[in-house]
């Protein structure tokens, strides 16, 4: 071979390799990455295409002993072709029907040692030369090395989920003397659970401590951060105390560990028998009220500092709380808006007006529906409680 056709030959094995690259690999999703190789071979190599991938389970080293009974071929056949390649870990020219019938080949999708599965391509009109079986090869390989990413990226994804599922536990029963409906949004979609949180926890009594908390930031880290912001509360909450007090013990805990992140906290300890309910703010939103005529009210509640400041400084305020009142406790989620002042965002929430006596579900869905909380840029939990009538 002459030296300018050694050097067409390299330019074109380049640019191939540079159109692979482009082609193959554009997300983490393994079913694209497959139509990706089919339709790139496709484009000058070959008539027709497939890809057999192998199990996430079955992925192994090249030579398995026997084909793996999840290996099942494009056309829906027995995965001849696959063990065949899997066990010499090679491209394998498959016999064709004479000089006019389709040349096929299947090349492995291998990468670091392992195989992912098989590349099958089909041609009219004669063989593939070693430039094209090379550029099969290459284009095969680019494919399993994104496979491999993809594959590790969604075991990740599975390990994230199910810690997040374990962090995800819901608020304790209250007392039968009190109705609870709680929704959380997170504003990632691809999460479970992020650093908003709601509790309840049973006093004697027959009295109930409800929870609204928000640690600093999003995603799993805050998610942590929130579980171990949550123990803390059940734990001082044991004790009994007014809400102010319980504020001011979980401050000093958490300022004892200065990797904690800060978050903003509301108690409010409801007392049915009585008929009212005891308030404390860590710089978290006040609560709002809706009547029995189903317009909403704001409940100032004076703000102390987040919690994990040890500034301490919480004070407690008490209001009437009645059966035809439903209680309204929420993260900053569901009104704040970008570029809006939070005054405007708490007014749009205050005007309100919702069909009297709603259940509590209702109550839930019709403010994330009006205040656009399934679109909010954070996380969003919510929580309504309304004492039973006896």
């Amino acid at each position: 071979m002459s030296a300018s056709s050694t050097g067409h030959a390299e330019r074109a094995r380049l640019r191939a390799a540079e159109d692979a690259a482009e082609r193959i690999g554009t997300t983490l999703d393994a079913r694209t990455t497959c139509a990706e190789l089919a339709r790139f071979v496709c484009r000058s190599l070959c008539d027709a295409a497939a890809v057999e991938l192998l199990p996430d389970d079955a992925e192994g080293e090249r030579s398995p002993s026997a084909p793996h009974p999840g290996a099942q071929s494009a056309d829906g056949g027995a995965p001849a072709a696959l063990h065949r390649v899997a066990a010499e870990g090679r491209t394998r020219l498959l016999e064709g029907g004479g000089p006019t019938a389709p040349t096929p080949v299947s090349v492995p999708l291998l990468a670091h040692g392992h195989l992912y599965g098989v590349l099958r391509a089909t041609r009219s009109g004669g063989g593939f030369t070693a430039h094209e079986t090379a550029t099969l090869h290459h284009a095969a390989r680019l494919a399993a090395v994104h496979l491999a990413h993809a594959r590790r990226h969604a075991a990740a994804r599975r390990t994230a989920l199910d810690l997040q599922r374990a962090l995800l536990a819901d608020p304790g029963r209250p007392h039968p003397n009190l109705e609870l409906a709680t929704r959380y949004l997170p504003a990632d979609s691809g999460a479970l659970v992020g650093g908003d949180w709601c509790e309840t926890v049973r006093l004697h009594f027959g009295r109930t401590l409800l929870v609204m908390g928000d640690v600093m930031g999003h995603g799993l880290e805050a998610a942590v951060e929130m579980s171990a912001y949550r123990s803390a509360l059940r734990y001082v909450a044991s004790a009994e105390l007014p809400p102010h007090r319980v504020l001011r013990q979980l401050d000093a805990v958490v300022a004892r560990d200065d990797r904690r992140r800060p978050a903003t906290c509301l108690l409010a300890q409801l007392d049915p028998a009585r008929g009212i309910a005891a308030f404390a703010s860590a710089g978290h939103l006040p609560p709002a009220v809706f009547g029995a005529d189903g317009t909403a009210r704001l409940l100032p509640v004076p703000a102390g500092p987040p919690l994990g400041t040890g500034a301490g400084g919480y004070a407690p305020v008490t209001r009437a709380l009645g059966p035809a009142d439903t209680l309204l406790m929420f993260t900053d989620g569901l009104v704040e808006r970008r570029g809006e002042d939070i005054d405007v965002s708490l007014a749009r929430l205050a005007g309100m007006r919702l069909p009297a006596r709603a259940g509590l579900a209702d109550v839930l869905d019709e403010v994330l529906l009006r205040l656009g909380g399934r679109f909010a840029e954070d996380d969003v939990a919510v929580l309504a409680a309304r004492i039973r009538r006896r």
